[in-house]
């Protein structure tokens, strides 16, 4: 029978309800409000043209190698208004060592100290550094003949200012002859006039 009595124990534990939580009845208030913020990524204005998840390398002269710069995603934005994408001149390259990645020189400041250096971006995929190299080229192509058209447009807006100031000048500069001659013939009068008659002799 004594090992009734420890069977007899254990019905009354699991017949006992668990234990509920009690309302107490107190309320809490929050010590700080918070209020909410406006979070901004300044992509907003810019529609994503291109998003790839990537690594980005940094080749190490010292010690010969590559090293791990960061993980994340490489976009290219295109401005929703002006369709401008920024993009730093630079020519990227396949990696002749690895298919999946691409390589170019760049100058960079994020160790507080301005100096070039070879960077490589590595893709999961092959298709994805094709599609990264095909779509950086094709924007840095774009650019460069918008910049040509501009340039251009701004050479001839400049030439055809100093054409027309020229003409301008032209055409002042006969208009103002005339009328110094007729200054000089009425200033010649005016001194004829003031002069006394020579006295006959």
């Amino acid at each position: 029978m004594a090992s009734a009595e420890p069977e007899h124990e254990h019905r009354e534990d699991e017949e006992a309800p668990a234990g509920e939580d009690e309302d107490t009845g107190a309320q809490v208030a929050p010590i700080v409000k918070l209020e909410e913020v406006a979070v901004s990524t300044g992509e907003e204005d810019e529609d994503a043209i291109l998003d790839l998840k990537s690594k980005l390398y940094r080749f190490d002269k010292d010690g010969n190698q590559w090293k791990e710069r960061g993980a994340g995603t490489v976009k290219l934005l295109k401005h929703k208004e002006s369709g401008k994408v920024l993009l730093p001149t630079m020519s990227v390259q396949e990696h002749a060592g690895n298919d999946k990645s691409c390589v170019w020189h760049a100058t960079d400041f994020a160790d507080g100290e301005l100096k070039d250096e070879l960077f490589c971006i590595r893709f999961a995929s092959v298709e994805n550094c094709k599609t990264f190299r095909e779509m950086f080229q094709e924007v840095a192509e774009s650019q460069e003949s918008k910049e040509e058209n501009k340039d251009a447009t701004v050479v001839a807006d400049a030439l055809e200012k100093l054409s027309v100031e020229g003409k301008k000048t032209e055409e002042n500069a006969g208009e103002e002859a005339p009328a110094a001659t007729k200054n000089e013939e009425t200033k010649t009068d005016t001194d004829k006039k003031g002069e006394k008659p020579a006295p006959s002799t």
